[in-house]
């Protein structure tokens, strides 16, 4: 495949397809599945002009996960055009795209036949143009290397030459599309150029903060230290003081649900950002904490911890029964017994928040790196007091999200200080900002019991959890939700008789919101960590142990899991059973890959866990070491086993990094509670993952097939903490029941 041709930035003042050319059929308003019609309208995707440039558009985020140099090429691909002669159109926020929000691990998964239906219907309108030119059938017609061929007589015709043509063909609909072959596709488990790369490397991608209009402000916000709290009185003049600051406005304050809006406090705008970043600092404020002043981490881990051993009536929920799991207990030979814990972790990202608008004449203009630009789209609309329609949100950059960028608050806060000062606003957003006022993962407290027969069978799990669920910023639930315990919880296969998992009641006094990989990370921690707990205390090797409590290869049923439904991560169990057998082919092979039978005798220390997650199955192995500085990871294996994959570099890339990801919240990332606030600000107090502290070596091994696709940028996450975990047992004999590790372990 050829050069990847980048559009050039006029996306930053609004780009769209060009008029001429094959683009076919009327923009319609799309109902909330919009696959179909997307199918039957690519000229929403697809544009070829008849000097042959072909124009494809990236309906999703790109935040270093590599989704513009691989969506586009799967059209591009399915179409048969040369992607030498294809340029790149970002898409703004607009719902005729169907679902933009670049979360949850599907910008592939779940667009994969979209994507090549609509390359295809395009391919299958050029094709017809050529073959009624040539009087010819269609069948006797092909599509590659930009161009329709006769193969009989030899004749060719460009895609450019065709455009005009095509574009008065009828488009097929959706179950007319006819995909080729997957033999035919260049880039099924293909390495493929990473089209952003020269630009980031040479600084000229733009980035949110990249973004400079006329007569520009840049904000920073004073927000409540606490969330809920509101300004009770201030003082401005101190910070009207300082050279290069204009304004200083307050922000409406917060009220529940908070969902994405803006948490409030006061604005300084000035100049340039040290401007703006000193008038804050020189601002003078009263906060009223409001209800959640109360929240201490400690005391809230303590009453979570005592709700898993007592709750009872409307406190706990049963989520997962499957037999008599506490009559079973009673009279079980033995118990196995455990408490998790984990705390709440911040996102990160190396790009701080940043948000541009600009507000005229009953519009607004967005600029800024979102996950979900369709989202901010509503929010900002609904914020001004203004139509949708009246609001243009385009996509720049993302420097990382791992879903924090998927929340539009600090887009809403720009459109709000734009209106008001009536010039366009950049709000920036420092990193003490980011770590202070995010919404954090959740923290957790699970807590295990396990029984065993005088055969040392496993013949009874019983789990209790809690945690303040993701739902609690939106409607203030207080108990976790299905889609929070389909992570880990109720789709994990247990190969066990009695199965009893009860929900308890955690409210939550932050903001809570999804971070990379979301539920799994707690749930796969606890459940992981238990097993391998199991396997020592029958005196089994943690692999056996783990295929034992597994059980067999088999498609795993509703009735066998407890359960009356499952989420399945959006998508039918019909095509995503949970095959444990997928889990066997994982478990193994980073085993082999490990040498884990011979650890002993080579007097290494490993840990092992296998999860399911996005639909994806991954096993991961940690190699752990003493050093004069404390305990060092030495090495890693991740075995996935992703489906069918689209741009293979990227797919390893990914979960590499998930390792990486993994390793520095396991062990150093905690967010905690006084008074209500946040206690961390910076690196310096939220520890991340040093160069010097990666394992020497990662090794990735991704299992190719042809299965339907899951995801690949979360999976990664969830089995790299228990893996490490069970490895520091193998090492110390300590057993890690609470995250981070750096609070109990000295770390080199």
């Amino acid at each position: 495949m050829g050069r990847i041709v980048l559009l050039r930035r006029s996306f930053l003042i609004g780009a769209g397809l060009a008029a001429a050319g094959l683009a076919v059929g009327a923009v319609p308003a799309f109902a909330e599945d919009a696959k179909p019609i997307l199918e039957e309208h690519p000229s929403l995707f697809i544009q070829i002009a008849p000097d042959g440039v072909v124009k494809i558009v990236c309906h999703r985020s790109e935040m270093g996960q590599g989704i513009r140099s691989s969506s586009p090429a799967l059209i591009a691909d399915e179409l048969g055009a040369d992607m030498a002669k294809v340029v790149i159109v970002q898409a703004d926020g607009d719902k005729k795209y169907g679902d933009q929000n670049t979360d949850g691990s599907h910008s592939i998964r779940g667009s994969y036949d979209t994507l090549r239906k609509i390359g295809a219907a395009a391919r299958m309108m050029l094709v017809a143009a050529a073959a009624k030119k040539w009087g010819v059938a269609t069948s006797a017609c092909v599509a590659h290397d930009h161009a329709v061929h006769h193969p009989p007589t030899k004749r060719s015709l460009g895609f450019g030459a065709l455009a005009e043509d095509a574009a008065k063909m009828p488009v097929p609909k959706s179950s007319a599309i006819a995909l080729r072959p997957t033999s035919e596709l260049k880039t099924k488990n293909a390495i493929l150029p990473l089209v952003d790369g020269p630009a980031i490397v040479t600084g000229r991608a733009t980035y949110g903060a990249d973004v400079r209009l006329p007569n520009m402000l840049v904000a920073v916000v004073a927000r409540p230290p606490v969330v809920g709290g509101v300004v009770a009185e201030y003082d401005a003049s101190k910070a009207l003081a300082v050279p290069g600051v204009r304004k200083v406005i307050k922000l409406p304050d917060a009220t529940r649900p908070f969902g994405f809006k803006p948490l409030g406090g006061v604005a300084v705008l000035a100049a340039h950002t040290w401007a703006a970043m000193r008038g804050r600092a020189a601002l003078d404020i009263t906060w009223n904490a409001g209800e959640n002043a109360s929240y201490e981490s400690t005391a809230y881990h303590a009453a979570m911890s005592d709700s898993l051993r007592s709750a009872t009536g409307a406190r706990v929920h049963s989520a997962r029964k499957k037999g008599d799991a506490l009559a079973t207990l009673s009279a079980a030979a033995k118990k196995v017994e455990a408490e998790y814990h984990t705390p709440h972790l911040a996102h990160v990202a190396m790009e701080p928040l940043v948000a541009v608008a600009k507000v005229e004449n009953g519009t607004c203009e967005c600029w800024a790196p979102t996950q979900n630009p369709q989202a901010a789209r509503t929010e900002v609309a609904k914020a001004l007091g203004i139509g949708e329609d009246k609001v243009a949100v385009h996509v720049t950059l993302l420097g990382g999200g791992f879903g924090r960028k998927s929340k539009p608050d600090y887009v809403v806060e720009a459109a709000l200080l734009a209106k008001e000062a009536r010039v366009p606003v950049r709000v920036q957003w420092t990193r003490e900002d980011d770590v202070r006022h995010d919404y954090y993962h959740s923290t957790s407290a699970q807590r295990f019991v396990a029984g065993l027969d005088a055969e040392n069978r496993v013949i009874a799990w019983h789990h209790r959890d809690a945690f303040p669920s993701i739902s609690s910023t939106f409607s203030g639930a207080t108990f976790g939700g299905e889609g929070e315990l389909q992570q880990g919880v109720t789709d994990l296969p247990l190969a066990i008789p009695n199965v009893l998992v009860e929900v308890c009641e955690a409210k939550a006094m932050t903001r809570i919101g999804w971070l990379r990989s979301v539920a799994n990370i707690y749930h796969a921690f606890a459940a992981q960590t238990f097993i391998d707990e199991i396997a020592h205390a029958r005196g089994m090797d943690p692999v056996d142990n783990a295929l034992d409590i597994i059980g067999p290869p088999r498609i795993v049923s509703l009735e066998e899991l407890g359960i009356a439904s499952l989420p399945n991560y959006g998508q039918p169990l019909s095509e995503h059973p949970i095959d444990t057998a997928r889990h066997h082919r994982v478990l193994k092979r980073a085993a082999e890959l490990s040498r884990w039978s011979a650890r002993k005798s080579e007097g290494r220390a490993l840990g092992i866990a296998v999860h399911r997650s996005f639909l994806t199955y991954v096993a991961v192995v940690i190699a752990v070491k003493s050093s004069p500085e404390g305990i060092r990871v030495d090495e890693a294996w991740i075995v996935a086993d992703p489906g069918t994959t689209v741009n293979i570099e990227r797919v390893r890339a990914q979960f590499e990094g998930a390792v990486v990801f993994a390793l520095g919240h396991a062990l150093f990332g905690e967010i905690t509670m006084k008074g209500g606030a946040t206690v961390q600000s910076n690196f310096r107090d939220f520890r991340i993952l040093r160069i010097g502290q990666t394992p020497r070596v990662i090794h990735v091994d991704v299992i190719a097939n042809d299965g339907p696709s899951g995801g690949v940028g979360e999976p990664g996450v969830p089995p790299v903490a228990p893996a490490l975990g069970n490895a520091i047992f193998a090492l110390t004999g300590t057993r890690i029941r609470t995250l981070p590790i750096a609070r109990s372990e000295t770390i080199a």
